[in-house]
Protein backbone atom coordinates (compact mmCIF):
# COMPACT_ATOMS: atom_id res chain seq x y z
CA UNK A 1 0.00 0.00 0.00
CA UNK A 2 1.39 3.38 -0.95
CA UNK A 3 0.92 6.74 0.69
CA UNK A 4 -1.40 7.69 -2.19
CA UNK A 5 -3.50 4.57 -1.55
CA UNK A 6 -3.91 5.64 2.07
CA UNK A 7 -4.92 9.16 1.08
CA UNK A 8 -7.47 8.10 -1.53
CA UNK A 9 -9.04 5.06 0.11
CA UNK A 10 -12.82 5.29 0.12
CA UNK A 11 -13.22 4.94 3.87
CA UNK A 12 -10.28 7.20 4.78
CA UNK A 13 -10.74 10.79 3.84
CA UNK A 14 -7.47 12.75 3.71
CA UNK A 15 -7.44 15.65 6.12
CA UNK A 16 -10.01 14.30 8.56
CA UNK A 17 -8.94 13.64 12.10
CA UNK A 18 -10.05 10.02 11.94
CA UNK A 19 -8.26 9.35 8.65
CA UNK A 20 -5.05 10.98 9.84
CA UNK A 21 -5.09 9.11 13.16
CA UNK A 22 -5.74 5.79 11.40
CA UNK A 23 -2.89 6.50 8.98
CA UNK A 24 -0.47 7.35 11.83
CA UNK A 25 -1.53 4.19 13.67
CA UNK A 26 -1.00 1.98 10.60
CA UNK A 27 2.40 3.43 9.72
CA UNK A 28 3.77 3.32 13.26
CA UNK A 29 2.44 -0.18 13.89
CA UNK A 30 3.94 -1.38 10.61
CA UNK A 31 7.30 0.20 11.53
CA UNK A 32 7.31 -1.39 14.99
CA UNK A 33 6.40 -4.77 13.51
CA UNK A 34 9.16 -4.45 10.90
CA UNK A 35 11.75 -3.53 13.54
CA UNK A 36 10.68 -6.50 15.66
CA UNK A 37 11.11 -8.74 12.60
CA UNK A 38 14.39 -7.48 11.11
CA UNK A 39 16.18 -5.80 14.03
CA UNK A 40 17.38 -2.57 12.40
CA UNK A 41 16.03 -0.56 9.51
CA UNK A 42 16.54 2.81 7.82
CA UNK A 43 13.66 4.96 6.59
CA UNK A 44 14.55 4.02 3.00
CA UNK A 45 14.58 0.30 3.80
CA UNK A 46 11.28 0.61 5.69
CA UNK A 47 9.72 2.46 2.76
CA UNK A 48 10.85 -0.25 0.37
CA UNK A 49 9.51 -3.05 2.58
CA UNK A 50 6.24 -1.38 3.60
CA UNK A 51 5.28 0.53 0.46
CA UNK A 52 5.21 3.98 2.08
CA UNK A 53 7.40 6.96 1.13
CA UNK A 54 10.80 7.27 2.82
CA UNK A 55 9.83 10.72 4.12
CA UNK A 56 6.72 9.33 5.82
CA UNK A 57 8.74 6.47 7.35
CA UNK A 58 11.46 8.88 8.49
CA UNK A 59 8.90 11.13 10.19
CA UNK A 60 7.22 8.26 12.05
CA UNK A 61 10.54 6.66 13.03
CA UNK A 62 11.57 9.96 14.63
CA UNK A 63 8.20 10.16 16.43
CA UNK A 64 8.60 6.64 17.79
CA UNK A 65 12.10 7.57 18.99
CA UNK A 66 10.83 10.78 20.58
CA UNK A 67 8.35 8.73 22.60
CA UNK A 68 11.05 6.23 23.65
CA UNK A 69 9.95 3.15 21.69
CA UNK A 70 12.94 3.00 19.36
CA UNK A 71 16.47 4.38 19.19
CA UNK A 72 19.18 4.96 16.64
CA UNK A 73 21.24 1.83 16.04
CA UNK A 74 25.02 2.10 16.00
CA UNK A 75 26.32 3.04 12.56
CA UNK A 76 29.45 4.33 10.87
CA UNK A 77 28.17 7.84 10.27
CA UNK A 78 27.15 9.45 7.05
CA UNK A 79 23.55 10.03 6.05
CA UNK A 80 22.43 6.47 6.80
CA UNK A 81 20.35 6.45 9.98
CA UNK A 82 19.36 2.93 11.10
CA UNK A 83 16.79 2.47 13.87
CA UNK A 84 16.08 -0.39 16.28
CA UNK A 85 13.70 -1.14 19.14
CA UNK A 86 14.98 0.45 22.34
CA UNK A 87 17.69 -1.79 23.81
CA UNK A 88 18.80 -0.04 26.99
CA UNK A 89 16.81 -2.14 29.46
CA UNK A 90 16.96 -5.80 30.41
CA UNK A 91 14.48 -8.22 28.87
CA UNK A 92 11.16 -7.97 30.63
CA UNK A 93 12.08 -4.48 31.81
CA UNK A 94 10.24 -1.20 31.42
CA UNK A 95 10.90 -0.76 27.68
CA UNK A 96 9.49 -4.21 26.86
CA UNK A 97 6.49 -3.58 29.11
CA UNK A 98 5.91 -0.16 27.51
CA UNK A 99 6.09 -1.74 24.04
CA UNK A 100 3.54 -4.36 25.11
CA UNK A 101 1.33 -1.64 26.55
CA UNK A 102 1.61 0.33 23.30
CA UNK A 103 0.71 -2.71 21.21
CA UNK A 104 -2.29 -3.56 23.41
CA UNK A 105 -3.41 0.07 23.38
CA UNK A 106 -3.25 0.21 19.58
CA UNK A 107 -5.14 -3.09 19.36
CA UNK A 108 -7.84 -1.85 21.72
CA UNK A 109 -8.08 1.50 19.91
CA UNK A 110 -8.49 -0.26 16.56
CA UNK A 111 -11.16 -2.57 18.01
CA UNK A 112 -13.13 0.36 19.46
CA UNK A 113 -12.90 2.22 16.11
CA UNK A 114 -14.24 -0.90 14.38
CA UNK A 115 -17.15 -1.19 16.81
CA UNK A 116 -18.19 2.44 16.35
CA UNK A 117 -17.63 2.65 12.57
CA UNK A 118 -18.41 -0.79 11.15
CA UNK A 119 -21.76 0.50 9.87
CA UNK A 120 -19.77 2.65 7.42
CA UNK A 121 -17.87 -0.36 6.03
CA UNK A 122 -19.02 -2.03 2.79
CA UNK A 123 -21.73 -4.59 3.56
CA UNK A 124 -19.49 -7.61 2.92
CA UNK A 125 -17.11 -6.33 5.63
CA UNK A 126 -19.70 -5.55 8.32
CA UNK A 127 -18.98 -8.64 10.38
CA UNK A 128 -16.04 -9.78 12.41
CA UNK A 129 -14.70 -13.08 13.58
CA UNK A 130 -14.02 -12.22 17.22
CA UNK A 131 -14.12 -15.08 19.66
CA UNK A 132 -12.76 -16.05 23.00
CA UNK A 133 -12.28 -19.38 24.70
CA UNK A 134 -10.83 -20.93 27.83
CA UNK A 135 -9.01 -24.24 27.50
CA UNK A 136 -7.14 -26.20 30.14
CA UNK A 137 -3.61 -26.57 28.77
CA UNK A 138 -0.12 -27.37 29.94
CA UNK A 139 2.62 -24.80 29.18
CA UNK A 140 3.82 -27.03 26.31
CA UNK A 141 0.30 -27.30 24.88
CA UNK A 142 -0.15 -23.54 25.08
CA UNK A 143 3.07 -23.12 23.05
CA UNK A 144 1.87 -25.67 20.50
CA UNK A 145 -1.46 -23.86 20.08
CA UNK A 146 0.43 -20.58 19.48
CA UNK A 147 2.64 -22.33 16.90
CA UNK A 148 -0.42 -23.71 15.06
CA UNK A 149 -1.91 -20.21 14.86
CA UNK A 150 1.37 -18.73 13.59
CA UNK A 151 1.69 -21.47 10.94
CA UNK A 152 -1.90 -20.87 9.81
CA UNK A 153 -1.01 -17.24 9.07
CA UNK A 154 2.20 -17.95 7.10
CA UNK A 155 0.49 -18.04 3.65
CA UNK A 156 -0.73 -14.45 4.16
CA UNK A 157 2.32 -12.79 5.73
CA UNK A 158 4.11 -11.70 2.56
CA UNK A 159 1.13 -9.64 1.41
CA UNK A 160 2.09 -6.73 3.65
CA UNK A 161 5.48 -6.34 1.95
CA UNK A 162 4.23 -7.41 -1.49
CA UNK A 163 1.08 -5.45 -2.38
CA UNK A 164 0.83 -7.20 -5.77
CA UNK A 165 0.36 -10.53 -3.93
CA UNK A 166 -2.91 -9.28 -2.43
CA UNK A 167 -6.05 -10.59 -4.13
CA UNK A 168 -8.66 -8.09 -5.28
CA UNK A 169 -10.80 -6.99 -2.36
CA UNK A 170 -8.17 -7.76 0.29
CA UNK A 171 -7.98 -5.29 3.16
CA UNK A 172 -5.83 -5.10 6.28
CA UNK A 173 -7.37 -7.27 9.00
CA UNK A 174 -6.19 -7.22 12.62
CA UNK A 175 -5.23 -10.69 13.85
CA UNK A 176 -4.79 -10.60 17.61
CA UNK A 177 -4.11 -13.65 19.71
CA UNK A 178 -3.37 -13.58 23.41
CA UNK A 179 -2.64 -16.86 25.12
CA UNK A 180 -2.05 -16.52 28.85
CA UNK A 181 -2.81 -18.52 31.98
CA UNK A 182 -5.74 -17.32 34.06
CA UNK A 183 -4.53 -16.57 37.56
CA UNK A 184 -6.66 -17.38 40.61
CA UNK A 185 -8.40 -14.51 42.32
CA UNK A 186 -6.78 -13.38 45.57
CA UNK A 187 -8.25 -11.91 48.74
CA UNK A 188 -6.89 -8.54 47.58
CA UNK A 189 -9.00 -8.80 44.38
CA UNK A 190 -12.11 -9.38 46.50
CA UNK A 191 -11.35 -6.27 48.59
CA UNK A 192 -11.07 -4.12 45.45
CA UNK A 193 -14.36 -5.39 44.01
Amino acid sequence: MTEDDLNTSGDRTAGTGTGEELRKHEVRTALLDLLAEVGTVTATEAASRLGYSSGLCSFHLRQLARHGYIEEAPHSGGRVRPWRLRQNTAAGGPAEEEFGDLARGLEDESWQRWLTQRGEAPSEWRHDEAFSSVAYLTPEEMSRVADVIRRALVPYQDREQRPLARPDGARPVALITRLFPLLPHTAEDADQG
